[in-house]
């Protein structure tokens, strides 16, 4: 680990009697620094999904060849995330995201000069990479400063960054282009289609730079190192008992140890691992392909397409929030029944999305696929907090993240690319509805281990 960004203990001690002011504006401010932060890495990253259209068209490539490029990327950032995420278990939350955020901003800018399919791929493998550093300080930031008992809600909170951050790339670019159009001297036709770069590489890269800096300022880093006593004693005072509070972080070991001892051999891990695999082969394999199906199967125009990609992300926001309040309240801290109502429904509105042709419905479809495909990966987010001890939360994600990202997304944007091009658009029904069963039996799994470990 560089020296730059190893934790940092700070020479201080808060007052007893200012001990819970102090931690609730600290865990208030390093929320909103997870939450901006990965808003921040969705800029640079949707904005890709957004321009392959663009890219197909520049190119004149295929459909199996946008999906190398989409695929590619995610590959590499599921290896990243894996990666990133362990070795973020030894590092200073805000200085690694920030990090990670600024580094994907640069590729961001190199992108805008690319102009061959193997210039693309190379740079959206780097941006996989540099991708990867944004998750991992975010659950450990929420494990650090949230109790058990508080996981679902703020997690929610959180975890509608990416909603807010994929979604508001569309309007950005959009208005982004009439902004710049009399700035540049560049009409805005040109501004869409010939130096389409501008709004969809540029802009994001210096909102991502920008947001950067907020990261730096507002995530703390352990109550122990911001000058608090540890969780455990801070949840004592506010009457809070966490159920792995329990289990002291072993410091002497290094991120392969605890990989090794807490993650690999905990069949919870891989049970989260499994099921975000198949949420997110249906996640990306509508996301990923939305706007060319739209375009091209469906017949929408470029600000139809626009509008329902914009609804898929949105949408999540308030199921999210929802099913985080019942995971709490409701079902006393069980993840999994939620999510698999959520899946249930999914599986109905894929069917809906595929073999409608009626514009409104297509986008409500859309929409209610999106609304709930947060759910249960919102869910298993949560989950992953709760199978592993607090110190373990990195590699975990890591586990996770590799899963979901190198199986299911690529799954989601190679795999279906090829299919279609081969098959036709119904292969991806057929794929995206398998997919919806085989995550509902993963969560039955979950769902049992953990009221075995919790005793829920």
């Amino acid at each position: 680990m560089l020296n730059f960004l190893k934790p940092t203990k700070k020479d201080i001690k808060i007052p007893e009697d200012k001990v819970l002011q102090t931690y609730k504006s600290y865990r208030t401010l390093s929320l909103s620094g997870a939450f901006v932060g990965y808003m921040g890495y969705y800029l640079v990253r949707n904005n890709i999904n957004l321009s392959t259209p663009l890219i197909q068209n520049q190119l004149e490539v295929s459909k199996a060849e946008i999906g190398l490029i989409t695929g590619s990327m995610l590959i590499a950032y599921g290896v990243s995330k894996g990666l990133m995420s362990a070795l973020s278990d030894k590092a200073d939350p805000k200085r690694y995201m920030a990090l990670g955020l600024i580094l994907c901003a640069l590729i961001n800018i190199i992108l805008g000069f690319c102009n061959s399919l193997h210039a693309y791929i190379a740079c959206v493998i780097m941006l996989g990479v540099f991708q990867g550093m944004g998750v991992g300080p975010s659950f450990i930031t929420l494990a650090n400063w949230y109790p058990k008992k508080e996981r679902g809600i703020y997690t929610a909170i959180w975890n509608i960054s990416h909603n807010l951050g994929g979604g508001i790339v569309s309007p950005i670019i959009s208005k982004s282009v009439f902004v710049l159009s009399p700035v540049l001297g560049i009409t805005v036709a040109d501004l869409n289609e010939k130096y389409w770069q501008i709004s969809h590489c540029y802009v994001p890269a210096v909102l991502a730079i920008l947001i950067s800096l907020y990261v730096l300022y507002a995530i703390k880093g352990s109550p122990e190192n911001e000058g608090l006593p540890s969780i455990k004693e801070i949840n004592a005072m506010r009457g809070y008992e966490d159920v792995l509070s329990t289990q002291k972080a072993k410091s002497d070991l290094s991120s392969l140890e605890i990989f090794k001892s807490y993650v690999i051999k905990n069949p919870g891990a891989w049970g989260v691992a499994l099921m975000d695999t198949f949420v997110y082969l249906v996640r990306f394999g509508v996301i990923s392909w939305l706007p060319i199906y739209l375009l091209e199967a469906k017949g929408f125009t470029k600000g139809q397409m626009h509008t329902a990609f914009l609804f898929f992300e949105w949408a999540a926001i308030p199921s999210t929030l929802f099913a985080g309040y019942l995971s709490d309240k409701i079902f006393k801290g069980a993840r999994m029944p939620p999510a698999i109502i959520a899946m249930i429904i999914i599986f109905f509105m894929i069917l809906g999305y595929f073999t409608s042709n009626n514009l409104n419905l297509v986008i409500f479809y859309a929409a209610m696929t999106g609304c709930l495909i947060y759910v249960p990966q919102f869910l298993c987010s949560v989950q992953t907090m709760e199978v592993v001890p607090s110190f373990a939360v990195g590699s975990c994600v890591g586990l996770r993240g590799f899963m979901s990202y190198v199986v299911g997304a690529a799954l989601g944007t190679m795999l279906i690319g090829k299919m279609v091009e081969v098959f036709g658009w119904n292969a991806g029904l057929y794929i995206l509805l398998s997919s919806c069963i085989l995550c509902i039996l993963c969560a039955f799994f979950v769902h049992i281990y953990s009221k075995k470990l919790n005793k829920i």
